[in-house]
């Protein structure tokens, strides 16, 4: 039995905290292990399972090995995807790999789920084990507490085993449909886990959507290894159709069927469901970090960076970050992911970085820019170092916060100690490192007539980027 843990999209829902280049999986939003982590927990606890097989995109994946790390286990790998396909090319991918080996029984966990029963979470997984050892393909249904709009439902037909056979799949309803579904005992919500023999996934697939397998299957084999990663062959899955395995797969399988769970679950896909999960004061506020209030009730206010202060407000949601601040009523907020759309349009950096952006070595955060110059505070962990690399329009200089920088530049190596600084001219060839056993902090000042940080040139790089 193998856990396979999706950690792919952005969770458009939840920005301005949730970025693409640091997605809500990795958030710790609930307690002080992310989402991810939780996953990772869970589907070993509640399962006599072999090492996981994470799914992740590229642009993510020395943040996830990090996590993965963080819990101590050692996954069986974290397969990259160069693109983003949806869930049926990525659960191919996770499918393929494990049959290298042997036909293994697949259980397939989104990676932004809460679950608070475990025993009853586990006794559910139990019956779908049971109904997929007889090759079904198993989805586990949760029946709706309300009219939810944000979630996938399932039409159930007969009853099956633990369970019923699956009639029809259901995308995010209106409003009206909801409250239908919600007062029917033939509905339940799609919780996205999925349980079945990889085989049998495959050859539904193969069946189905035969360019979606061919493609997965190229992809694994001509993938490369390296070290817990297994990076995918680009042009492969780059070919691969873009579909969900509920359009792909369940809806259109003779062999799908449901089992019911409830263990206390939701899906933490917007501030709304964030809020319901969150422990409310007596007025049902839930409020994060430095919140200050008067007459406010039903309203989630998050602030991560400054004092927030709210007077005579009802049923709104105020997260305020570093560099954006959104405000919403609760029934929006399945619209957020509209002004996500909208700032890709525009092209605004604020989508897609965070104001602190993770990297391999440590992280940056710019704290202040002009027309020609940027400043930026950069922690490098120990043992870590920056690329050897160049700038083209560019120049920096480094100022030494804390811990020991060791400097390249061109032939020389310099040791630099606290309050020491140098300068780095545009077109020469530097490394930033921390050789020492405490964090590394610097500031950076960036002057230039060109500050993006694509005016990279890689010479050397110990993580594998170009």
């Amino acid at each position: 039995m193998v856990p396979v843990i999706l950690c792919g999209g952005m969770g458009a829902r939840l920005w301005p905290v949730s970025r693409e280049l640091y997605p809500k999986h990795l958030l710790t939003i609930m307690n002080d292990r992310s989402l991810l982590q939780e996953t990772i927990s869970r589907s070993i606890s509640c399962l006599n399972a072999e090492n996981p097989i994470l799914v992740c995109s590229e642009e993510t994946q020395f943040l996830v090995g990090s996590q993965v790390e963080e819990v101590g286990v050692t996954p069986e790998t974290i397969i990259l995807e160069p693109v983003s396909r949806d869930t049926a090319p990525a659960i191919a991918l996770a499918a393929y790999h494990a049959t290298l080996k042997e036909d293994a029984l697949l259980v397939v966990f989104p990676s932004d789920h809460i679950i608070r029963d475990q025993h009853t979470f586990q006794d559910s997984l139990e019956n779908a084990i049971s109904l997929a050892q007889k090759d079904y393909l198993v989805t586990l249904g949760i029946k709706p507490t309300r009219a939810e709009t944000g979630y996938g439902y399932i039409r159930v037909g007969d009853p099956l085993g633990y369970g019923h056979q699956v009639q029809k799949f259901i995308e995010k309803p209106d409003l009206d449909s909801a409250r239908e579904y919600a007062g029917s005992d033939d509905y339940y919500w799609n919780s996205g886990i999925f349980v079945f023999k990889a085989g049998n996934y495959l050859s539904e697939l193969s069946n189905l959507r035969p360019a979606i397998a061919n493609a997965a299957m190229q992809a694994i084999q001509k993938s490369v290894k390296e070290a817990i990663f297994t990076r995918v062959c680009a042009k492969s899955f780059g070919s691969c159709p873009k579909e969900s395995i509920d359009y792909a797969v369940m809806e259109q399988t003779s062999k799908a069927a449901m089992v019911p769970l409830n263990a206390d679950w939701g899906d933490l896909g917007s501030w709304h469901a964030i809020w319901e999960a969150t422990d409310h004061d007596p007025s049902h506020n839930a409020f994060i970090g430095d919140v200050i209030s008067e007459d406010v009730s039903n309203s989630y206010i998050r602030a991560d960076q400054r004092l927030v202060a709210a007077v005579g407000i009802d049923n709104l949601i105020l997260v305020e970050t570093a560099d954006a601040v959104l405000v919403t009523t609760q029934k929006d907020a399945q619209n957020v992911k509209k002004i996500v759309h909208k700032l890709r349009q525009n092209k605004r950096e604020e989508s897609h970085n965070p104001s602190k952006v993770q990297k391999p070595w440590g992280y940056y955060e710019s704290i202040g820019s002009g027309a020609e110059h940027q400043v930026k505070n950069i922690q490098v962990a120990p043992g870590a170092s920056l690329s050897l690399q160049k700038h083209v329009h560019r120049s920096e200089h480094w100022i030494v916060v804390s811990g020991t920088a060791t400097v390249t530049l061109g032939d020389t190596i310099s040791v630099l100690e606290k309050n020491e600084s140098i300068f780095v001219p545009a077109g020469s060839v530097h490394r930033l490192a921390n050789s020492g056993e405490t964090p590394l902090e610097i500031i950076e000042v960036q002057v230039g007539t060109y500050l993006g940080e694509d005016d990279i040139v890689r010479l050397d790089d110990q993580y594998g980027r170009d």
